[in-house]
């Protein structure tokens, strides 16, 4: 069985949709993450939306490489939710022919939570797109359990999803059990990277992690092997790593080519 692999946008984070497309197609990945949306106010993201030339290059550069576009980030459900908000990201991905959008669960108001949830798979269904939901442990979704709870109190949506993140399996409360009672139609991709497990991590530090100083699946303590034969052996992996301070004497192309190389051990079946 062969994967599919996409570079996630922290693995590219230094190039714009169209560069990341020649990169993923030079390294050996089918699909690219791209953040339309950034994840806090002014932070760093990929131009796209309502530029009219930036999107008529990466259409380019995905008809000419055969890479497709796998998820956008990121929509964050907060206590004032909106998902109408989000409309330019929902046209960019039905014109990018994506399949999935990030969401993040930031209202700790789980009721509120799981509603706007629910709307927002409802807003997002004529796009062909799914919500696939990250439970990331400083967030009001601070475990899969707790993904669970929402997509199952929102109906469970037919665009609905659940995002496993190796980072925040290994620093949460999830179990591998967690990972197994996740129906298989909750689950579109997972995203692979390495750290050091443990739940003791302060917010900050696990932020920081997240954003600047994921390892290189094999260098860190996570149990890689166990969650990925926890989750389905057909499963599109999107390989999200991100090392501010290695990057800077690393090439972009050959980052990418490291972290497809080192991620494939742990998803792919031993001979």
């Amino acid at each position: 069985m062969t994967r599919i692999y996409s570079l996630a946008y922290l693995g590219a984070h230094r190039c714009t949709p169209a560069e990341a497309m020649g990169v993923a197609a030079a390294e050996g990945y089918q699909h690219v993450g791209l953040r339309l949306w950034p994840n806090a106010p002014g932070a760093a993201q990929q131009f796209l939306l309502g530029r009219p030339e930036a999107m008529r290059e990466t259409l380019a550069a995905q008809r000419d490489t055969g890479v497709g576009v796998f998820d956008l980030e990121i929509i964050r459900i907060d206590e004032g939710f909106d998902p109408h908000a989000w409309d330019a990201l929902y046209d960019a991905g039905a014109a990018l022919h994506a399949r999935a959008i990030l969401v993040a669960g930031d209202d700790r108001n789980e009721a509120r939570l799981t509603d706007s949830y629910a709307r927002l798979c409802e807003v997002m269904a004529p796009f062909g797109l799914t919500a696939d939901l990250e439970f990331m442990p400083w967030t009001g979704v601070p475990d899969a359990k707790s993904a669970m709870r929402v997509v199952s109190g929102a109906g469970q949506p037919a665009n609905a999803g659940i995002l496993v993140d190796a980072l925040h399996f290994g620093r949460s409360h999830t179990t591998l059990d967690d990972i197994r009672a996740i129906p298989r139609a909750l689950l579109h991709y997972a995203q692979i990277c390495d750290a050091q497990a443990g739940t003791h991590f302060s917010t900050e530090e696990m932020i920081h992690t997240a954003r600047c100083e994921r390892l290189l699946p094999g260098e860190g303590s996570i149990d890689l092997h166990g969650l990925f034969a926890a989750l389905p052996a057909d499963l599109p992996i999107s390989v999200e790593v991100i090392h501010v301070e290695r990057e800077k004497t690393t090439g972009v192309r050959e980052w990418a080519g490291m972290c497809l190389a080192a991620s494939r051990p742990f998803v792919e079946p031993r001979a």
